[in-house]
């Protein structure tokens, strides 16, 4: 079995970053039966941290592939900012260019998930103030169960961690990563149920909050520990 590598993203990365975020974008379910444009579903992901913090992102190789990545921000405030104001509108000038407003598919989506909003279901709770940065992990399938997405974490906390960060958090909506982040020490913060995919999966979609603190002093004490043995 071959080394997994962790290292600082490269612009080289990005076409990798994007087909991983793509095939793990719906889990457990074909992505093709919402929306059928990868283009659009990359940018929706990955944008932002590849091209406007990259130096907030790292990827796991394995020999020279690409088989997972995490990336982040360090300030998630700033993040929804820049989001809205200068990633949203080209967004969506984009999506129209490519005739996506005229699908059937991309209209169903988005009458369920308007719908799912009307319900209350995308209400959670403000955590940047805690928990300032956030992060975004997925690891290629064929690589799961080899530690890739501990080490993953493991890297970016001590990464955040350099950078004076005091917390972090994310949400997801895989029912199988919950285990993995609770024994990877994080806090679960807020969970719900959204109804936004039911008319294809027949069930409604988790979605979690996951929080940790970044205790600066802990690792100082680690560090003046290492520096004197």
């Amino acid at each position: 079995m071959s080394q997994i590598e962790i290292r600082k993203y490269k612009l080289k990365d990005r076409s990798d970053v994007r087909r991983i975020s793509c095939e793990t974008s719906f889990p457990e379910t074909d992505r093709g039966l919402f929306i059928e444009d990868d283009e659009i579903i990359a940018d929706a992901l990955t944008i932002y941290y590849t091209d406007y913090e990259p130096g907030s992102c790292f990827v796991a190789m394995d020999g020279d592939k690409v088989v997972g990545y995490i990336i982040g921000t360090k300030d998630a405030s700033m993040m929804e900012k820049v989001f809205s104001r200068d990633i949203l509108p080209k967004f969506l000038k984009k999506a129209f260019c490519r005739n996506l407003f005229i699908r059937m598919k991309t209209w169903r989506l988005f009458f369920y998930i308007t719908m799912s909003a009307l319900r209350g279901e995308f209400y959670a709770p403000h955590f940047s103030t805690q928990y300032p940065a956030m992060l975004h992990i997925n690891v290629d399938k064929d690589h799961r169960g080899r530690h890739v997405g501990k080490r993953l974490i493991d890297h970016y906390v001590n990464f955040l961690k350099d950078q004076g960060v005091n917390g972090i958090h994310f949400g997801t909506i895989s029912e199988g990563a919950k285990e993995f982040f609770l024994k990877s020490g994080f806090e679960l913060l807020h969970e719900s149920k959204r109804s936004y995919l039911k008319y294809r999966t027949g069930k409604m979609v988790p979605f979690y909050i996951f929080g940790k603190t970044l205790d600066q002093d802990q690792l100082k004490g680690n560090r003046s520990n290492v520096c004197t043995k």
